[in-house]
């Protein structure tokens, strides 16, 4: 199935609110559960679409990501849950609230075996880092170390949760279900609900004999030294997602994401523009005059020359053609330039021999600008600040 627009597949607009998206969501997948199209893989297909869009617009900075990036967003992309392999267990797991409970009425529950069992799987929470980054290293990306405190599997139970030998049992309250089901009288006659059950928080078993490290939880507080690969052409502000490296699940859950603020660090020479780079060059009366080479700074410590045509005026603008930054994983006009704005440095003090020199020049009509000189110079300023 070729991959569709995620407003597309859920049939909001653009604008819908998180409101409308969770009824969108919810009328498809009651339409294409598995436990009302049995078999019919076409459906399976189409609830585990509408599954992955809900995973992304549901999450305010997930759908900014993805209203700015499509699905070229930074940290691998949304595909397939942003990478990780999902089954229609996880999809029930992660999506139940949206049905008011951990299943609907009258399916037989969420799972994958259709006999009403279903276990939760704990889920990590996620980490969020800061990383200040050079123009360079915006320029052509990094790979970043950091020393993480956060939760880990336990190493005594290898994140089981249970002492050596133990092991875990059937949940006596909800029988192995994961859920249990309460009925009771409404103005509607007899109602049915799902909730969790209590005793075992969704997963169906219990365990015999807590590990005495974790407590039965499985993770403990522990260390990670992570490598995070930030793309080329980043922004200020912009977080870049990086999936299964957050806080590990309990019980041997699934591993929450790390989400990395990105900072930029301010630069003496360039001001950043988009994708261009701003370098400010201010040249002597002679050479603007006269004309002349001049070596204008890179990124990269060295220098490139560039001509100065004789009789430059303050306000005119070169660009070195795709000497600036590059577009996130390509996303958008491909990579900027490096744009040269040009001023004229007047001296504020003058010896006895420039001074006269100058007064001899303020005679000839060739230092005296006309109107059409004039106009240039102030459309050049016009269109800078507009």
């Amino acid at each position: 199935m070729d991959k569709r627009d995620y407003y597309e597949v859920l049939g909001v607009d653009k604008k819908a609110s998180e409101d409308e998206i969770k009824k969108a969501y919810r009328k498809i997948a009651i339409k294409y559960h598995p436990d009302r199209n049995p078999g019919d893989k076409e459906a399976e297909a189409k609830f585990k679409e509408a599954a992955e869009a809900y995973n992304v617009l549901h999450d305010p900075q997930k759908r900014q990501q993805y209203d700015t990036f499509g699905f070229n967003a930074p940290g691998g992309g949304f595909g397939g849950f942003e990478g990780m392999s999902m089954d229609l267990n996880d999809i029930f797991s992660m999506f139940g609230d949206v049905f008011g409970g951990r299943g609907f009425s009258g399916f037989g529950g969420f799972g994958g075996d259709r006999g009403g069992t279903r276990r939760a799987q704990h889920r990590g929470n996620d980490l969020r880092l800061k990383v200040r980054l050079s123009l360079k290293e915006i320029r052509d990306g990094v790979t970043k170390k950091f020393k993480v405190r956060k939760d880990i599997a336990c190493e005594h139970c290898h994140g089981t949760g249970a002492e050596a030998g133990s092991g875990t049992e059937t949940c006596p309250t909800c029988h192995g279900h994961g859920f249990v089901t309460r009925t009771q009288q409404s103005l509607f006659g007899m109602m049915q609900t799902q909730s969790v059950c209590p005793t075992c928080g969704g997963e169906g078993q219990i365990i015999k004999n807590k590990c005495h490290a974790c407590g039965g939880t499985g993770i403990v507080k522990g260390e990670e030294v992570v490598e995070i690969k930030i793309p080329a052409g980043v922004a200020q502000d912009m977080v870049v997602n990086v999936p299964g490296k957050g806080n590990a699940g309990q019980r041997n859950g699934i591993n929450g994401d790390i989400q990395v603020l990105i900072e930029e660090e301010t630069n003496d020479t360039f001001i950043r523009d988009g994708n261009d780079l701003i370098y400010n060059l201010l040249l002597d009366f002679p050479t603007a005059a006269l004309g002349g080479d001049v070596n204008i700074p890179t990124l990269d410590d060295k220098t490139v020359k560039i001509k100065i045509d004789p009789g430059t005026q303050p306000g005119k603008t070169m660009r070195l053609r795709d000497k600036g930054l590059p577009s996130v994983r390509g996303y958008g006009v491909g990579r900027g330039d490096l744009v040269v704005n040009i001023s004229v440095y007047v001296p504020k003090a003058l010896s006895r021999d420039e001074r006269k020199a100058l007064e001899e020049m303020q005679q000839s009509d060739n230092f005296k600008g006309d109107n059409k000189t004039r106009e240039s110079i102030f459309n050049r300023f016009k269109n800078y600040f507009s």
